[in-house]
């Protein structure tokens, strides 16, 4: 919605400057995105006075003027215009003047024009960024000729002089105020703002003898989608330009201007935020308006010139044989203001804006009056709308009005109530604002406090609850002056068991030194190809969407590992060297005979980095602290096998994938990604990737953390060395020593895995540091000795043995 500044202050005086006035209105819910100056880019530009014309003594078409700027000597001006006469007051753009030329601001010096210097330039209505539109009585290929309402002090700036020094306002209004689509909405939060009087007169008309009844008959007949129409005639109707005043408030707001008539229903409707129309009764056939849904088939030619075919769900105004508006879009192409136009009926009515909206797009058509109706307007506006035109039209001289009018009303007349509770409203915002200031900021607003409750202007029709009414009392109070405190409702804010655990995920994560991601939940079914998952796998049924941006964000992904694999591809194609990233997201698998599908969170890891410094054992570090953080105390690392549960284990190198296991049961998988699916994703260096199941983690780690006296006894180190069969998984060994050595075990480390010349093929050796202590003395050297006798005998069941 873009305010003038000058429109409004016709309402409210906030005595103040721009930056303030935009700052403040911000503050109090009415969003600001930009202000600008009208004419900003003209400088040096002014009223000029023509003294004398003379034709160039080189040229035929081009005329020495003399030109009086108020500067005391007249300057010489040369210039080609052919509409400029002696007595004429122009715009002059004087040496180092800007003006605009083909939409570009140029800069205007002195200089020569065929030999006879010329100190300036007279300026048309393009120079100065304005159209015929904005002065109709204008040449638009000559020199613009200031004409009886404009100020004609020579010398004075030529902004100020046609009135092109206004201040236009962008706001951004949100769907739930349509009432601030409008400048008096605007004007009323502006008053409340800045505690200002608001000065919006009940607008009022004479009109003429007669009776509509006997020139017009209105029905309606789906009163759902229209619950009030309002209608009335203007006969004898004068069609000219409308004057400077209102032309000059349609352009700040950005519409055009084009005659007094179109001109009165774009300003009732940026006025008071309720569109209008207006008929040509000559094309309303049997003189009468009714209000109904289209037939199947049927179709209308709309003011655009388009023919479009209408639906059954679409409400139209029709005449006696044919609709002559789709309500609430766009009128016919019989149903504007025409030159010959003698008498014109005045629409004034409200339409259910889900009707609107759904038409509007059905038909491929936004209007301005369709981006009103579908935010839903109050029927009441649309006696103040109609008898504002009624009012302009006496005023301008368009025509005579016919006294009486057509109200068809089924609109809710009762105005919404909401409970009055200081306390809790003051519980809520986390302040303590007394209960007369409440009071007297709600009446500021427009609202009435009586009897315990808050009764809603009629055009406030977003207030459902007592939290709507808070809300009113905190913009106005001011959110900078709400002091930061924790909601002060039933019970204190916390997070629940599985918030908790989600944020010890990415605190491990970050703490490691891996970068946290967002991607998005819809993927596009060719990602599964990429990460080679079986043409039969359960996780290519996926959830699709029924209006997607496109192929590539046409189904719900099944698995987070495409979306990992398409971050560590982007980076390596933006020639980062080094890449680790993770996200904690959402699974959408699909459960059949149920709407929606389960969400199952999950954790996706990915890295690489181009030295190969990252492996295998890199991302195997990272899970070991994850788990770790996580509470899973037993869990085991095995070699990913042919009964693997997870599909994924196809978009890993065979060989170089592990699962991760708790209880027997499968909760994680990660490895090297296949060759097939690093180049699927054009990674041209090693690259791995994990996914862990966060539910089922969960449910098997222990978050409770128990209390563990720093040791009383010191600790017993034994490092040994084995030789095993090179397919024996080390995690096994682990596992052996860790349930021989018992309770008295503290660490194992592995630290050497060897294979050569001194070890027989197909064996390794495998080399541990164990580190021992008792909990109730100083353990001995037999005791150690005994264990690691224990763990020895553990090992060669395995066929496992000790290295010489």
């Amino acid at each position: 919605m873009d305010l003038s500044m000058r429109w409004l202050a016709d309402y409210v005086d906030c005595e103040c400057d721009i930056k303030r006035f935009c700052a403040d209105m911000t503050m109090s819910g009415s969003k600001v995105e930009a202000y600008e100056a009208e004419g900003e880019y003209l400088s040096n530009v002014v009223v000029g006075k023509v003294l004398s014309s003379e034709p160039h003594p080189d040229s035929d078409h081009m005329f020495v003027t003399m030109v009086d700027v108020g500067e005391g000597e007249p300057v010489q001006i040369v210039t080609g215009a052919q509409n400029v006469n002696v007595g004429d007051y122009v715009p002059v753009a004087k040496h180092k003047s800007t003006v605009l030329h083909e939409g570009k601001t140029v800069k205007i010096t002195k200089g020569k024009l065929r030999g006879v210097a010329s100190n300036g330039m007279l300026c048309s209505l393009a120079e100065l960024g304005l159209t015929v539109n904005d002065f109709p009585y204008a040449i638009e290929a000559g020199i613009f000729i200031l004409g009886d309402d404009c100020d004609k002090t020579v010398g004075m700036d030529i902004k100020e002089a046609i009135g092109f020094d206004d201040t236009k306002v962008e706001f951004e209004i949100t769907s739930n105020r349509p009432d601030c689509m409008s400048v008096i909405g605007l004007a009323r939060e502006a008053a409340a703002t800045f505690n200002a009087p608001l000065n919006v007169k009940k607008p009022e008309f004479k009109g003429i003898d007669g009776n509509i009844d006997d020139m017009l008959s209105v029905k309606v007949e789906n009163t759902e989608l229209c619950p009030r129409y309002m209608a009335g005639i203007v006969k004898n109707v004068r069609t000219k330009p409308s004057p400077r005043w209102l032309r000059e408030r349609l352009r700040a707001c950005g519409v055009r201007p084009i005659n007094n008539f179109v001109d009165i229903t774009n300003f009732v409707m940026l006025e008071y935020g309720h569109p209008m129309h207006a008929f040509d009764l000559r094309y309303v056939d049997g003189t009468s308006i009714v209000v109904r849904n289209a037939k199947a088939g049927e179709k209308i030619t709309t003011l655009d010139g388009t023919e479009r075919e209408l639906s059954e769900e679409m409400l139209v105004i029709a005449d006696a044989n044919k609709p002559v508006a789709v309500a609430g879009v766009m009128g016919g192409e019989y149903s504007g203001i025409m030159d010959d136009t003698t008498t014109v009926v005045f629409e004034s009515a409200c339409f259910d804006g889900a009707s609107v909206r759904t038409t509007a797009k059905k038909l491929g058509m936004r209007t301005e009056a369709s981006s009103r109706y579908e935010k839903g307007l109050n029927p009441n506006n649309c006696y103040d709308a109609l008898m504002r035109a009624f009012q302009l039209v006496e005023e301008l001289d368009a025509g005579d009005v016919v006294a009486t009018f057509a109200d068809v009303d089924n609109g809710e007349k009762a105005h919404k109530t909401v409970e009055f509770d200081a306390k809790w409203i003051n519980d809520f915002l986390g302040t303590d604002i007394p209960e007369s200031t409440m009071v007297e900021y709600l009446t500021r607003l427009g609202f009435e406090v009586k009897d315990g409750m808050v009764v809603s202007p009629y055009y406030r029709i977003d207030i459902e609850c007592k939290a709507d009414v808070a809300e009113e009392v905190a913009r106005i109070y001011g959110y900078n002056n709400i002091p930061s405190t924790i909601i002060n409702g039933v019970a204190k804010a916390q997070r629940t068991p599985k918030q908790k655990f989600e944020k010890k995920i990415k605190n491990a994560m970050l703490a490691m030194g891996v970068n946290e991601i967002s991607t998005f939940s819809f993927i596009s079914p060719k990602y599964f190809d990429k990460i080679n998952l079986p043409a039969d796998s359960k996780l290519r049924n996926t959830v699709v969407i029924t209006n997607p941006l496109g192929e590539d964000t046409s189904v719900m992904r099944t698995t987070i590992l495409p979306s990992v694999c398409e971050v560590l591809s982007r980076n390596y194609n933006f020639r980062n060297a080094e890449c680790a990233v993770f996200e904690l997201g959402n699974e959408y698998i699909p459960v059949e005979d149920e709407v929606l599908p389960v969400e199952p969170l999950r954790l996706g890891i990915g890295m690489y980095n181009t030295d190969n410094s990252v492996d295998f054992f890199t991302l195997k570090g990272i899970i070991e602290g994850v788990l770790d953080k996580a509470g899973a105390v037993e869990y085991d690392i095995e070699r990913a096998d042919s009964n693997c549960t997870f599909d994924e284990v196809a978009s890993f190198h065979p060989g170089r994938v592990a699962v991760i296991k708790i209880d027997g049961e499968e909760i994680g998988i990660f490895g090297e990604l296949h060759p097939d699916v690093l180049d699927n994703y054009s990674i041209g260096t090693r690259a791995y990737a994990a996914k862990i199941n966060i539910p089922e983690l969960m449910a098997k780690a222990n978050v409770e953390k128990k209390y563990t006296p720093l040791p009383k006894f010191p600790a017993t180190t034994r490092d040994i060395s084995v030789v095993c069969d090179d397919s024996i998984p080390v995690a096994q060994i682990e596992k052996a020593i860790k349930k021989a050595v018992g309770k008295i075990l503290e660490k194992i480390t592995l630290f050497d895995v060897y294979k050569g010349k001194q070890i027989e093929e197909g064996k390794k050796s495998v080399s541990y540091s164990i580190s021992m202590r008792s909990h109730e003395g100083t353990l001995t050297d037999e005791q150690a000795d005994k264990a690691m006798e224990k763990a020895l005998k553990a090992l060669s069941e395995m066929d496992i043995t000790l290295r010489m």
